[in-house]
C-alpha cells in the first residue's frame, strides 16, 4: 500500500471517496502509515475528510524515504500510534516538517497510544525524564496533539506534556465501563494499582459499578508484588481495568490474589493492549477468562473503538480555529 520503489518513488495513495468535509470543514486532510490505514479509514469516515497514505521505503542502509501528497490544505492531521515508538519518532518529525514544506500551516498530531509518557521524572541521579523530551519535540513538530488516555501521574495535562501548544487528553474510561456493564451488570471493577484510580472511577461512574483499587510495589520491570483491597470479591464477577498493559506482570498478580479470595472470575479490560512478549499467554495461564481493549492499539482483543472519541476531538480544534480565523 503506497510503498514505494526505488529513490523516485511512488506519491501517496489517496483513499476512497469519503465524503464532504463534516460541518462545513474544509482544508483538512488525514494521514496515515500503511500499518494503521484500517484506524485511519474508520476514522476519515467519521470526520469526512479526505486521507492519504505515507509512502515509505526502507533502504537497506536503514533509512527511510517517505512522500506525501505534492500539494497538502491548510490543515492536516497526521495519525499514528506510538507503540514501539522508536523509529516512528523519526518518521514523525519527517512527515511534519515536509507536511510545512507542502503547504500545510496547521498540522494535528492524533497519537490514540502516546509513548514516553511512564518517566515522568529522575527515579536515580543521572536518568533522562522521557516525558519531558518526548513532549518537547512533539510541540516543536505539531500545534497540537490528541491521544487517549495517556499515562499522565506527576503531569496535570496534556497541555503540560507539549508546552505552549495544545494539548487534548480523551478517555476510553467510560467506553470500557459501559462495554462491561452490558455484558455484567454487577462486576466488580478493581485497578491493579492506585494509579488506575482514575480510570476506574470513570468506568464505574456511569453504569454504577461497583470498584475499589490495588495497592501495587514494583521491584523490576517484570517483578511486582499486589495486595489486595479490602473488598469481599467471594463469588464475583472481576474485572480489572487499566489505562495499559504491557508485560501484564501486575495484571497477573492481581488476577492470582483475586482468584485465591475465591472470585467467581477474572476478565481484564484495557485501554491499550501492548502485551509484549508472552503477556497474554501469562494472563490465560494466571486465570483471566477474556481481554477487552480499544482499537488504540490493534490487537485480537479489540473490543471498543474510540474512532467516535477522536474524530470528535480534531473536528472540535478545526472548529475552534475555522471560528478564530474568521474573528480576524
Amino acid at each position: 500500500m503506497s510503498e514505494a520503489v526505488g529513490r523516485a518513488g511512488h506519491p501517496a495513495q489517496e483513499g476512497p471517496g469519503l465524503g464532504r468535509a463534516r460541518d462545513g470543514q474544509t482544508g483538512v486532510m488525514l494521514l496515515a502509515f500503511d500499518d494503521e490505514a484500517a484506524l485511519a479509514l474508520q476514522l476519515a469516515k467519521a470526520g469526512a475528510w479526505p486521507m492519504a497514505l505515507v509512502g515509505r521505503h526502507r533502504f537497506p542502509d536503514g533509512e527511510t524515504r517517505l512522500r506525501l501528497p505534492p500539494v497538502l490544505p491548510p490543515t492536516v492531521v497526521v495519525l499514528r500510534g506510538l507503540q514501539q515508538p522508536n523509529e516512528k519518532l523519526t518518521e514523525l518529525m519527517l512527515v511534519a516538517r515536509g507536511a510545512r514544506e507542502l503547504g500545510a500551516q496547521r498540522l494535528i498530531l492524533v497519537s490514540p497510544y502516546l509513548a514516553y509518557m511512564r518517566q515522568d521524572m529522575a527515579f536515580t541521579p543521572g536518568e533522562i525524564v522521557s516525558q519531558r523530551h518526548v513532549g518537547r519535540a512533539l510541540a516543536d513538530w505539531f500545534d497540537a496533539v490528541v491521544t487517549v488516555d495517556p499515562h499522565l501521574h506527576r503531569v496535570h495535562s496534556m497541555d503540560e506534556v507539549v508546552p505552549g501548544r495544545c494539548g487534548v487528553a480523551l478517555t476510553a474510561a467510560p467506553l470500557l465501563g459501559a462495554w462491561i456493564a452490558q455484558r455484567m451488570p454487577r462486576a466488580l471493577l478493581l485497578g491493579p494499582d492506585e494509579e488506575a484510580l482514575q480510570w476506574v472511577r470513570a468506568a464505574a461512574a456511569e453504569h454504577g459499578l461497583d470498584h475499589a483499587v490495588c495497592h501495587k510495589q514494583r521491584h523490576g520491570d517484570r517483578a511486582v508484588d499486589v495486595a489486595l483491597p479490602d473488598v469481599a470479591v467471594r463469588g464475583r464477577e472481576v474485572v480489572l481495568l487499566d489505562d495499559v498493559a504491557s508485560t501484564g506482570r501486575t495484571l497477573v498478580e492481581a488476577t492470582r490474589g483475586v482468584l485465591l479470595e475465591g472470585a467467581a472470575s477474572v476478565d481484564v479490560a484495557v485501554t491499550h493492549a501492548l502485551l509484549v512478549g508472552d503477556a497474554w499467554a501469562q494472563l490465560r495461564e494466571a486465570g483471566v477468562r477474556e481481554l477487552w481493549s480499544t482499537d488504540c492499539v490493534p490487537h485480537p482483543s479489540n473490543a471498543v473503538s474510540v474512532v467516535p472519541l477522536l474524530a470528535e476531538a480534531v473536528c472540535a480544534l478545526v472548529a475552534r480555529r475555522d471560528a478564530s480565523a474568521r474573528e480576524r
